[in-house]
């Protein structure tokens, strides 16, 4: 696996985990221009020659395709976002369509942005994310690993930026607090947005909520914070296909979530209400009804990490003959 920046801090814990997998992880040692960036990639594909090569995100994919090899390669569209807004983008893209074999989508969404701004591909498939259910699920009824968290906390995991909506979470937590005043609330993520990020510390300040509100920043165990949290909160203006939702629907914990596309699969879950989370009121309610909420068994077939990786390999298959696997 390679990258097109260098490795950030909060990724060492990940890329330790990836090694100990067998996964070598290659980052550049500075941050490059965009001839570096081609210069980086091309050396990887030199060194490790390999047999299919999947781009994740925009970017990558334009400067993938640029390279002067003729390893099959699939793009990835993960944006919640329709990055072809951008006109120097969707130019290129016009321009580099056909250079990849295979476009996948994690979410419909994308399939059809691409479609209506750039037109069809000979291959375009949903793929969507998968989680490893089994490192999140816990039997009902077995009892909670011992962390140091308040009885009532409700968590919400995601990036400090602006889509991801911290702020409507503490607006709506404020009026938790009226009627269940030992509830605690728990963010955490990469800062991503240094000013959005100041922002959500002044208002949990500008409220008074110090002693009830943790900011922390990106964290390690996160299905263990879900195993002891009570309510899971995802309020974000907009998602492909959210990662840490469905680690969160794994957990069985009661979830609270933004209705938007992307989230509503999930509607029928149980334990899983998806209401106007820009509304605090209505916000609030709902996330205080989940506080009395039982956790849930759900059922996630189609989005475990093992449905994922098979229809990877089915794209891979259609690319490569025969395709070496390791065993």
């Amino acid at each position: 696996m390679t990258s097109l920046l260098p490795q950030q801090d909060d990724f060492a814990d990940i890329r330790a985990e990836l090694q100990a997998a067998g996964v070598t992880c290659l980052f550049p040692n500075a941050r490059y221009g965009r001839v570096g960036k081609l210069l980086h990639l091309y050396r990887v594909v030199r060194q490790f020659r390999p047999d299919f090569i999947v781009a994740h995100a925009t970017l990558a994919a334009l400067y993938v395709r640029l390279l002067p090899v003729n390893t099959p390669i699939a793009w990835v569209m993960h944006s919640g976002v329709n990055d072809f807004e951008n006109g120097a983008l969707k130019q290129a893209e016009r321009l580099l369509s056909r250079r990849a074999r295979a476009i996948i989508g994690v979410s419909q969404q994308n399939i059809d942005d691409y479609l209506r701004e750039i037109g069809r591909h000979p291959s375009m498939v949903v793929i969507p994310n998968g989680v490893d259910a089994s490192l999140f699920a816990q039997e009902l009824g077995a009892s909670v690993p011992a962390l140091e968290v308040p009885a009532k906390q409700i968590v919400q995991l995601g990036r400090y930026i602006e889509s991801k909506s911290q702020l409507h979470t503490i607006r709506a937590f404020e009026r938790v607090l009226q009627t269940e005043p030992d509830a605690r609330l728990l963010l955490c993520g990469v800062v991503e947005d240094l000013d959005y990020h100041a922002s959500v510390v002044a208002l949990v300040e500008q409220l008074g909520l110090s002693s009830k509100v943790q900011v922390c920043g990106p964290r390690s165990d996160v299905a263990a914070i879900l195993r002891s949290s009570r309510v899971f909160a995802m309020p974000s203006l907009f998602e492909a296909q959210s990662i840490g939702f469905l680690e969160a629907l794994a957990s069985g914990i009661p979830v609270v979530g933004s209705r938007i596309p992307s989230f509503g699969f999930a509607s029928q879950f149980a334990g899983v209400n998806l209401v106007d989370t820009a509304d605090a009121d209505a916000y609030g309610r709902a996330l205080l009804s989940a506080l009395d909420m039982p956790r849930a068994n759900r059922q996630l077939a189609g989005y475990t990490l093992h449905d994922t990786a098979d229809r990877y390999m089915t794209i891979a298959r259609q690319f490569v003959q025969p395709l070496r696997v390791s065993a």
